[in-house]
């Protein structure tokens, strides 16, 4: 399957910080690509790498084939990006800046930017000038702006961040919506529910470095525990037996959940135990690890 996007042993450097290092991996046309990485991974340089904001200090990147640097216009005409942070030009209008967005790209039909005010709710608020709009509205103009020129990969950073339930349901329905028609959606969230339901394949970066590349399948998969969750009957658990106390990951509101291995730990087992100390339970279920579980895994890092 042809690169929507190829990154090539990239390193950047910014003095003596190592933002990325050797980073390589590809991301399939027509997939939805998620890009995972806590604060400070290095995420952002390499989006801004790819959009040609920022240049490598080695490697390279290609989109659609095009070299970013050697043929960058090529390269930017099949790239959309929508920023994290919510910039806007307060001197125009919504319909003036995405007719001048447009422009850029020599893109003159206005049948397009019409149906892209109408899909992201925006119709009403064509004549608006953007320093009025809301933090929703605007993030809604800078997702029309990126797909002014209809491109075959669009990059969404962070694209939730700071909405409300309706928007970001509007959003996810549009963004599946491009998917089904064949644009490459690269997605960067720090909701982790979110690239779980949506992403076919991710890559998670930490420090600069790719420490993981596979389908959601697989990462999942690399989960070597699950979950038992019991509704309890009381708050005592004094009596529960060292080798089950061990495993206790949370105990609130008499809700035990206890961090059991797949193969390890037979829940009869446990079950058992619990029985034989007394302790009552009304119900209980199993959880399987989520990306979250791996992602935590993988970078080092802890559940708050």
């Amino acid at each position: 399957m042809q690169a929507a996007v190829k990154i090539s042993q990239l390193h950047k450097q910014f003095g003596n910080l190592t933002a990325l290092s050797e980073v390589d991996f590809e991301i399939p046309k027509g997939s939805f690509f998620g890009l995972l990485g806590p604060n400070g991974a290095g995420k952002s340089t390499l989006i801004n790498i790819i959009a040609g904001l920022v240049r490598a200090s080695s490697g390279s990147v290609s989109v659609m084939g095009y070299d970013v640097v050697r043929n960058w216009r090529q390269a930017r005409q099949c790239l959309g990006v929508v920023p994290q942070e919510l910039v806007v030009d307060p001197f125009f209008t919504v319909s003036e800046m995405l007719r001048l967005q447009a422009g850029y790209f020599g893109c003159k039909s206005s049948a397009w930017i019409e149906e892209l005010l109408e899909i992201l709710n925006l119709s009403d608020k064509a004549n608006t000038n953007l320093q009025e709009l809301s933090g929703g509205m605007k993030r809604r103009v800078l997702i029309a702006q990126a797909l002014v020129h209809k491109p075959d990969v669009v990059v969404l950073d962070e694209p939730t961040a700071g909405v409300d339930v309706e928007l970001r349901q509007v959003l996810w329905k549009f963004i599946k919506q491009l998917h089904e028609n064949g644009h490459t959606i690269v997605l960067t969230t720090h909701y982790l529910e979110e690239a779980e339901a949506l992403c076919e394949k991710l890559a998670i970066i930490d420090n600069g470095k790719l420490v993981a590349l596979d389908t959601k399948a697989a990462l999942l998969a690399r989960a070597s525990d699950r979950f038992l969750c019991i509704s309890l009957n009381n708050s005592d658990i004094s009596n529960l037996p060292s080798l089950i106390k061990a495993k206790v990951e949370s105990f609130i509101d008499d809700q035990l959940v206890l961090r059991l291995h797949k193969t390890q730990d037979e829940i009869g087992s446990i079950l058992e135990g619990l029985l034989a100390a007394n302790i009552r339970f009304s119900d209980l279920h199993i959880k399987e690890a989520s990306l979250e579980d791996v992602f935590l895994s993988l970078t080092g890092k802890e559940k708050a």
